[in-house]
């Protein structure tokens, strides 16, 4: 069995340039068998219009030969690359570690220095648009991809129905300051127990589903929510959906141009751009505590009971843990996170109407998710900034119109793009953007773990 297996694996090897010399020899016959009935014999019309077959050798023998030196350059390479891969392996291994220790600190600088660094670029009124569009507008996707993931990622639950939990943390802010009177700060932790109790609600009857099922009920339970938004006119507004809700106050100190506002009381030059920097700043907090949180419950025991449910629901029983409390934790904690980060958008946005939370929020969502890395919050935030910040540049490209026309729009296309994007990663990058873990508990060292080592793909 030894020598039947070294045998096996020495075409493998680059040591051996008799073997070469047989694959090379052997593409050169097979060449010329394909070349023979389309390629050595040509039919041409003579003086009397009668076809006449004349031979072309010297074609075949072009052909067989560029094969058999193609044959072996191919051979050549694949050696040459896999020596760089083994020689390579370490440095890139320092550079990973290395980019695992630094890349967090220097990210979350530049994530604080951000408004500042735009606003000495382009000035108060050309920055407005890259804080808000570019910075508010991204971060809250990533809130929302770091929610979903404790579901989909950690926890192995398909759910195509999160935008409802979106949905419901929106309108409780919406209600309770439009009716009571409440403030975004007492609203927001409402908001988050009241999105995470339909979560709840969403996690019972969904226990014994797993898979195509259980993504069939959660897509169900978010067409319900939206329907229910759409026909309680008397509670939800319906199809008009709620206007004049109250903005976020600095402590009380409203962002307008009004005597007791922020800038006024501050003695600073009203300027519109101040209210969306604190919005950013807002929601970085609030996405930052979604990560902190999430990191931290990862590697405490109902983390590592997710991630058990995710790789093997069986083993997991087998185990003893409680299969139903981990779902219904998980569904719970993610819809919370949708809950604080719906309550944010009614804040920011002052209106909100049934339009806002369809089944194509949650499709980005989960895509944002899958396309990052599953169980990845690098990832998640990587792929948001790609899938939400490039359909906004597209909004940029109007000097496309100079080649297509005054009535071409780029932004028609983003979600052709936006398709063509998913296809392409999944082809070069089937387990996501960030394909490598590290694992949640180690013995001696950390070390991140391939996602093509593990059966699901996750580490």
């Amino acid at each position: 069995m030894t020598v039947v297996s070294q045998t096996a694996a020495k075409p493998m090897q680059e040591a051996d340039p008799a073997v070469r010399l047989k694959e090379a020899a052997g593409a050169a016959f097979l060449t010329v068998l394909l070349c023979v009935p389309i390629i050595l014999f040509h039919a041409e019309a003579d003086i009397n219009n009668a076809l006449r077959p004349i031979s072309r050798l010297w074609a075949v023998a072009i052909f067989a030969v560029l094969a058999f030196f193609g044959r072996l350059a191919a051979q050549n390479f694949a050696a040459g690359a896999k020596r760089e891969a083994r020689a390579e392996s370490k440095i890139a291994a320092a550079f990973r570690d290395a980019g695992a220790k630094y890349l967090p600190p220097i990210g979350l600088a530049a994530l604080f220095l951000y408004p500042f660094a735009v606003l000495a670029a382009l000035g108060s009124g050309g920055s407005l648009k890259w804080v808000d569009t570019y910075g508010i507008q991204i971060l809250i996707y990533v809130m929302l991809g770091w929610g979903l993931n404790i579901v989909v990622g950690l926890a192995g639950l398909l759910d195509l129905g999160y935008v409802a939990f979106y949905a419901v943390g929106a309108y409780s802010y919406a209600l309770l300051a439009t009716k009571c009177g409440f403030s975004f700060w007492i609203c927001l932790p409402v908001a988050g127990m009241l999105a995470g109790l339909w979560g709840v609600m969403l996690g019972f009857p969904v226990l014994r589903l797993r898979g195509d099922y259980l993504a069939i009920v959660t897509l169900a339970f978010g067409e319900i929510i939206r329907t229910v938004l759409v026909n309680w006119v008397p509670f939800t507004g319906g199809g008009a959906g709620i206007a004049s809700i109250p903005k976020i106050t600095f402590f009380g100190l409203r962002f307008a141009d009004q005597p007791g506002g922020f800038d006024a009381v501050f003695h600073l030059n009203y300027s519109a751009l101040h209210g969306k920097m604190f919005l950013y700043y807002v929601i970085l907090c609030l996405a930052l505590i979604t990560n902190l949180v999430s990191m931290r419950l990862r590697r405490l025991p109902i983390g590592r009971a997710w991630e058990a449910l995710r790789e093997d629901e069986i083993a997991c029983r087998s185990l003893g843990i409680n299969t139903t409390n981990t779902k219904l934790t998980a569904f719970a904690l993610g819809a919370m996170f949708a809950g604080f980060a719906g309550s944010f958008f009614a804040a920011r946005q002052g209106f909100i109407s049934p339009e806002s939370f369809t089944f194509l929020e949650s499709a980005t969502i989960l895509s944002i998710v899958v396309l990052g890395g599953m169980g990845s919050q690098i990832g998640v935030a990587i792929a948001a900034i790609l899938m939400i910040g490039g359909t906004e540049i597209l909004r940029e490209l109007d000097f496309l119109k100079v080649w297509f026309g005054d009535g071409f729009d780029p932004a028609q296309y983003r979600m052709l793009l936006f398709g063509l994007a998913m296809v392409v990663i999944m082809i070069f990058k089937p387990r996501g953007l960030v394909g490598t873990r590290a694992p949640s508990i180690f013995l001696r060292q950390r070390e991140t773990v391939a996602g093509a080592v593990v059966g699901e793909g996750h580490g």
